[in-house]
């Protein structure tokens, strides 16, 4: 009886979409980071440590311990085959730039998602006594009793998206129809 019930949630859980939802951002959000690791890396930090005097930062390091004494290594690979401890400086400002334009990048991605949801009707409120969560047009708390003043519902309103899209069409008829008054003229 209960393999049945985990199960059954399980599979509600799958067909709820949430799962495949999450998989998805998984799938882009890896694939987003092996290109942004690649975009600093190939493409951003060069430029700048041109322009600080041709440092490579992914071989920017600082050796801690060990190694030969008094060896100067050019690469981190060439310090850590010697036995030394190397602080790598260089990737982790690599890491931190990629974190940076990830972050970046998501923050636009949902200021677009934020942009395209239409916003919903306001039911609810809460209530200024028990704070609890009561229907925005409620003259009584059902939870404490106490006498509210009721609010109006604010119906729901399209997203910025459709309204951008509306203003465009009521533009685009009025140019057709200025279009064809002179085409027809023209006759």
């Amino acid at each position: 009886m209960a393999k049945n019930k985990f199960f059954s949630e399980f599979r509600a859980f799958i067909e709820r979409g949430s799962a495949i939802d999450m998989a998805v951002g998984i799938i882009v959000g890896s694939v987003m980071t092996t290109m942004v690791n690649s975009l600093v890396k190939d493409v951003i930090m060069p430029p700048i440590g041109m322009l600080l005097g041709n440092i490579d930062f992914s071989q920017f390091f600082i050796v801690l311990s060990g190694g030969t004494p008094g060896a100067h290594y050019n690469t981190v690979a060439e310090a850590q085959a010697a036995g030394a401890a190397t602080m790598n400086i260089g990737v982790f400002l690599n890491t931190v730039v990629s974190f940076l334009i990830t972050m970046f990048a998501v923050f636009l991605m949902v200021r677009v998602m934020n942009k395209i949801r239409a916003k919903k009707a306001v039911t609810t409120r809460t209530c200024p006594y028990c704070k609890s969560t009561i229907n925005i047009e409620a003259k009584k708390c059902p939870n404490c009793c106490s006498a509210i003043k009721p609010e109006k519902i604010v119906p729901a309103q399209p997203s910025d998206l459709e309204q951008g899209l509306k203003k465009v069409t009521h533009i685009a008829k009025g140019k057709i129809s200025k279009i064809t008054k002179i085409t027809k003229r023209s006759k």
